[in-house]
């Protein structure tokens, strides 16, 4: 139900024929550009605070500009953006350079993490230099464990970065290697990618018009490239490339973990592999929820999530088809909620292929009428604004976000089936949700989540990042404070402040003993009681997806370090263990 902030979108673009050939063919010089625009489009979901692209022309002439770069900030920042740079564009006259007509583009969306907000940050960022080789335009779509230490590095080498943001501190180091090895992007990236230790997909270009896109070895983030003979394009969704280019999944590939997409000055594409791991682990969340799911593989994938719920399902139901209504909260969660009741519809199918070997006349026609019942209770009222700033009055304005749908219910005779992408703080179930769906007097309100609990904070690219905000943690707590389990959390903190000293990849996941002593149910019934309201009478049960079904649905996507604490990168653990510490400290 939570808007999680997530990993931002990219978009590369490299014209493989002269400017002229597409003036011709297409009467007009921007294709590339338009290309850009609907890529940054049909991913909009992946960055709604800001956008920017950048342009090299390589028919530049000494004296004249050869990189041109906007940005914009804001909702409606990818309209602003391209409305700003076709004002800028003389395509009258394409056969000298002009702002944004070229050969080579880049493009970002922006979604922050970490709460940094202005243009400052907003990408592409630029390095300039007098050498068209060595000057550098670089955007992407990450989050590193260990900047500090690379920013360290750097003023070992007498560097000096500007600022401590890591766009900046990697721009910089980057940078500062292709200054080394000559404007040469494929050696600088083999001596810089071994330091980076997170989940990155970096798009980078040259003046020169050399450009690059380059993944994690774990595979966290994701980045997919098509070429044909007038152009090579790399977006962050698959779905984009389809649809934007016209051409079938097949034609599509996948940048590897630990990969580089190469293309030369000349458009030669090539890929080698930087670095090779043997623990991959491509972010399962991108599955069950950051994608806008129009991937035929991830919409499969949601669907069997969906179905793979039915059990639980039922069971938190009584198997009571008869008196249950079925529904779904927010709209990206539309997709699971259409294989849960397909999974709904199998299981009445054959309940009633059962009952009709025995029937009589009279019952037939009642067995065959059975129906799955399914109603669109809530509606989300888009033109709400929660500007209130007092606490009290905005709680209880985003109590208002949604609005019900009076009599789609019977009061105090069906019970209420809502499914859900994730739960992960649980502050707008309680504020907001549960409180406005208990307005229809379900006789039971059942929360479904595709997503297992959420117990331990992301470090790649998630909004979170600190451990005190997770219901799942807090449920935890909870239960350790209430129970005789034997656990002290000072004894937790203790273990994590001794690992301060020790190498990162011998550090330990502490954080999960608070867990051990618990069951799944255990958690989730704690859960329930946290993020129901007081003035809530009517039953509130959450079902979570169960851990293996999520392993066994999303078999490629098997980074789930939210849910199991198994962080694929030496810096999770250390990032882990400050999360509670600052916690506990705070508290």
């Amino acid at each position: 139900m939570e808007q999680l902030k997530h990993e931002c979108g990219v978009a590369l673009i490299r014209l493989r024929k002269p400017l002229e050939y597409y003036a011709e063919k297409y009467s007009s010089p921007s294709r590339a550009l338009n290309k850009l625009y609907l890529l940054m489009q049909k991913q909009h979901n992946r960055g709604q605070e800001g956008a920017g692209i950048a342009c090299v022309s390589l028919k530049a002439k000494p004296g004249e500009e050869f990189m041109f770069r906007e940005r914009k900030e804001g909702k409606n920042a990818i309209n602003e953006l391209f409305t700003s740079v076709w004002e800028q564009i003389a395509a009258e006259d394409y056969t000298s350079a002009f702002s944004f007509i070229g050969e080579c583009y880049l493009g970002h969306l922006r979604y922050s993490t970490t709460g940094r907000a202005g243009l400052t940050y907003v990408h592409p960022h630029l390095r300039r230099s007098n050498y068209r080789k060595n000057t550098l335009a670089l955007c992407g779509n990450f989050n590193l464990t260990n900047v500090d230490e690379i920013f360290t590095y750097l003023k070992s080498l007498e560097q000096h970065p500007r600022r401590t943001s890591d766009t900046i501190i990697l721009l910089e180091h980057l940078g500062g290697t292709l200054d080394k090895y000559a404007g040469d992007s494929q050696a600088a990236l083999r001596e810089c990618m071994p330091l980076w230790d997170g989940g990155f997909v970096m798009c980078g270009m040259t003046g020169a018009g050399e450009m690059f896109a380059t993944r994690d070895p774990w595979g966290i983030r994701t980045a997919f490239w098509y070429a044909d003979e007038e152009m090579v394009v790399v977006a962050s969704e698959r779905p984009a490339i389809q649809t934007v280019m016209n051409v079938e999944i097949d034609s599509i590939k996948e940048i590897n973990p630990g990969e580089s997409l190469f293309i030369s000055t000349a458009g030669e594409v090539s890929c080698s592999t930087i670095i090779s791991k043997t623990k991959i682990a491509p972010c399962s969340f991108e599955r069950i929820y950051f994608s806008r799911g129009s991937d035929r593989d991830i919409y499969l994938e949601r669907k069997e999530l969906g179905r793979a719920l039915v059990p639980q399902v039922l069971k938190a139901i009584d198997n009571d088809l008869e008196n249950s209504v079925f529904s779904f909260i927010p709209n990206t969660s539309e997709v699971a909620f259409l294989g849960m009741i397909e999974g709904l519809n199998d299981y009445l199918d054959n309940k009633k292929c059962k009952a009709l070997e025995t029937a009589d006349k009279e019952d037939i026609q009642k067995i065959i009428a059975q129906r799955v019942r399914t109603e669109k209770v809530a509606v989300k009222d888009v033109k709400l604004r929660t500007f209130i700033s007092e606490r009290g009055e905005r709680n209880e304005l985003v109590s208002h976000v949604y609005d019900i749908t009076y009599g789609s219910i019977r009061p105090e005779v069906d019970n209420l089936v809502v499914i859900d992408d994730s739960i992960v703080r649980g502050t707008t179930f309680r504020q907001s949700i549960i409180k406005m769906l208990a307005r229809l007097h379900p006789r039971k309100l059942v929360i479904v989540s595709s997503a297992p609990q959420i117990r331990y904070p992301d470090f790649y690219g998630i909004d979170m990042s600190d451990i005190g905000d997770l219901i799942a943690f807090r449920a935890a707590l909870e239960l350790c404070r209430n129970t005789a389990c034997h656990l002290s959390t000072d004894e937790i903190y203790q273990k994590c402040l001794a690992q301060q000293s020790v190498p990162d990849e011998d550090m330990v996941n502490y954080v999960a003993e608070l867990y051990q002593p618990f069951t799944d149910e255990e958690i989730s019934q704690k859960i329930a009681e946290l993020i129901t309201p007081e003035e809530v009478t009517c039953p509130v049960e959450i079902v979570f997806q169960q851990r293996e079904t999520l392993t066994r649905i999303c078999s490629k996507n098997t980074g789930d370090w939210y849910f199991t604490g198994n962080y694929p990168t030496k810096g999770g653990i250390k990032r882990l263990n400050e999360s509670l510490i600052q916690f506990l400290k705070d508290k």
